[in-house]
């Protein structure tokens, strides 16, 4: 996909004798490759002090493969990023092998794209059974199936990307064969038909909880860090799937705003992997304190979640053995 847009980028470029089109690109450019600098830094640390900090459960473990996905997203678009910023500028922005490169680049930034939205879903959605199933989750869950899901979803990211790139390829996707339509479909399908409605009725879910919770205690942090990492990533993958939605049915009235659209969509997919590590610190800040808090501590309380589950987990059952006790005695 990012062929196509490297065209739409050099068209842009002929436009500067007309205006400077060109340059607004570049400062965009300019100022998302920062953004992708602060948001390796803090997921870098999310990362080091969940893998060797934080005694784990099994929702850090996605956590920490979202944190991965995050990591490599960020640091190919930061690439991809610095050879747009050398098309727009640069007289003679072709270098040999680049269109080599950028394939090689857009299949680990696809791969970790997709990687992250599949992650993201199972977190969302086995949060959701952990609510309504309390008791199954509880004692039937089974123990590795955390690490299991990240590998699976790992492997289908990858493999996504892989078809995507060799399959659909710079010439199928102008042309519109039959083959790149089938592909584009199936990645529209997975993001907007499966995905998309599984974050958005466990994020509800959660949300009941969280309202329900609320009245009688404050609610487990985790919920708030799926609900509110969910809505940022809904807002990111909706504008980006409907993005080349548009370039590939050349539904766009000219490349400039092709160009524009491109860079709105990697702008707000940056900014979601760049805000989920500060979503974890603040969630899990206590604001009341006035000493000194390290980021360790702040980690620990945004994903303490055992405590909660065995509340949940015994509560129900108490309520079904008084209910199954009552019962006998009415008859």
């Amino acid at each position: 996909m990012n062929n196509t847009t490297e065209n739409g980028t050099n068209q842009a470029t002929a436009e500067k004798s007309d205006d400077y089109t060109y340059l607004h690109f570049t400062i965009a450019a300019v100022i998302c490759l920062g953004f992708c600098l602060i948001g390796l830094v803090g997921n870098i640390t999310i990362f080091w002090y969940l893998c060797f900090k934080i005694k784990r459960n099994k929702y850090i473990i996605y956590i920490i493969n979202l944190s991965a996905a995050d990591v490599v997203f960020l640091i190919f678009s930061a690439l991809m990023l610095l050879i747009d910023i050398n098309t727009l500028m640069n007289p003679k922005p072709d270098f040999q092998g680049k269109e080599s490169f950028l394939i090689f680049l857009e299949i680990f930034y696809d791969s970790a794209q997709y990687s992250g939205m599949f992650i993201l879903t199972a977190i969302s959605l086995e949060r959701c059974l952990s609510v309504l199933f309390p008791l199954w989750y509880q004692y039937h869950r089974p123990q590795n199936m955390s690490a299991f899901i990240c590998a699976a979803v790992w492997l289908i990211g990858c493999s996504e990307s892989l078809i995507e790139n060799f399959v659909c390829t710079k010439e199928g996707f102008i042309m519109q064969s039959t083959e790149c339509t089938a592909v584009q479909t199936m990645v529209f399908g997975l993001s907007i038909v499966i995905c998309l409605p599984i974050m958005v009725i466990s994020s509800l879910t959660l949300l009941i909880k969280v309202r329900r919770t609320f009245k009688k205690r404050y609610p487990t942090k985790f919920y708030i860090i799926i609900i509110i990492a969910v809505v940022i990533f809904i807002s990111s993958v909706i504008p980006i799937n409907f993005t080349w939605f548009l370039i590939y049915f050349k539904l766009l009235p000219s490349d400039t705003h092709m160009v524009a659209l491109n860079f709105a969509s990697m702008y707000s997919t940056v900014l979601n992997c760049t805000i989920d590590p500060f979503i974890y610190f603040v969630i899990g800040k206590k604001w009341k304190q006035k000493s000194s808090q390290s980021i360790q501590n702040a980690l620990e309380r945004a994903f303490r979640i055992e405590n909660d589950e065995n509340r949940d987990s015994k509560s129900t059952h108490t309520s079904n053995t008084s209910s199954q006790t009552y019962l006998p005695s009415t008859l």
